[in-house]
């Protein structure tokens, strides 16, 4: 019986052993995923990352860009103030224009009226003329 128990005892150490193996084995393949997974992780981070500055350096070149034209912009605002004051200043002599304008127009109308009554005037005193016996 004790040779039994001995081939039994060495049966279940050589399992042990090989179980012992098994579970290192495991250790070893579990320990590797968690080194690869945790790789990944940090690249897809470290992408993540310079994207993040990529497009901070982006946004701080737009605003130096831009600055800029914010003064611009009050610059013409105020020429359009000065234009705008001035244009009224205008509207004056505008309708000053437009009221001679029109009496120009009145005017014309009664040269022509008086053109075409000298000219009616011509020709009777030009009749008048050949029509006196001398």
């Amino acid at each position: 019986m004790a040779e039994a128990e001995k081939k039994r005892e060495a049966v279940m150490a050589e399992e042990e052993k090989r179980r012992e193996a098994g579970r290192h084995e495991l250790a070893e393949s579990l320990a590797d995923l968690f080194t690869s997974i945790s790789a990944m992780i940090k690249g897809e981070l470290e992408g993540t990352n310079n994207q993040l500055l990529l497009l901070e350096k982006m946004n701080q070149r737009v605003a130096e860009e831009y600055n800029g034209y914010g003064d611009v912009a009050a610059g013409l605002r105020v020429f359009v103030e000065q234009l705008c004051e001035k244009n009224h200043g205008f509207e004056e002599y505008v309708q000053q224009i437009e009221k001679i304008d029109q009496q120009l127009t009145e005017f014309e109308a009664v040269v022509s009226m008086l053109d075409k009554y000298v000219s009616l005037l011509e020709k009777k005193v030009q009749s008048a003329h050949h029509n006196i016996p001398t």
